[in-house]
């Protein structure tokens, strides 16, 4: 059952991690530079159709691989030790995703104009970062690269 969790969190985090790079290098910097609020829209419609289940599975697979790697929650954000410090990592990273995604949603989004997309891609930017260093705190489970 290990390795089924673990396939769909790699696969989920595929679609979530290539969606986001996509729309960080090759969407937005279209968008901006024409200010093509429409165009944005679009992609963020098609997206969030596959993006979001994405990351629900990550979530909820990654919660049970943590809890099957580290079983005592309150040692989650223990740094003491490589795999409760990647725990933390992700958790964290978990955490700054959703304030940027709960930001964008609730002021960026609702008012999104061809002069607030700066604003939009200052939520763009960091979240795809973020999505890149889960792949890269999650590949130190197995390689203990970072921690």
């Amino acid at each position: 059952m290990y390795e089924i969790f673990l396939l769909l969190h790699v696969l989920a985090a595929t679609v979530w991690t290539g969606g986001h790079l996509v729309l960080a290098v090759g969407v937005l910097p279209r968008v901006l530079k024409h200010s093509d609020v429409a165009y944005i829209k679009a992609f963020e419609s098609g997206f969030e159709k596959i993006g979001i289940p994405a990351l629900i599975i990550q979530v909820l697979t990654g919660l049970h691989l943590a809890y099957r790697l580290l079983p005592d929650f309150g040692l989650w954000f223990n740094f003491s030790d490589p795999i409760s410090r990647v725990i933390s990592f992700k958790l964290i990273l978990l955490l700054c995703t959703f304030l940027l995604a709960i930001d964008a949603r609730l002021r960026v989004i609702p008012k999104l104009s061809a002069d607030n997309l700066v604003s939009l891609a200052w939520h763009i930017i960091p979240v795809t970062v973020i999505s890149v260093l889960f792949v890269v705190v999650g590949v130190s489970f197995k390689t203990g690269w970072f921690f």
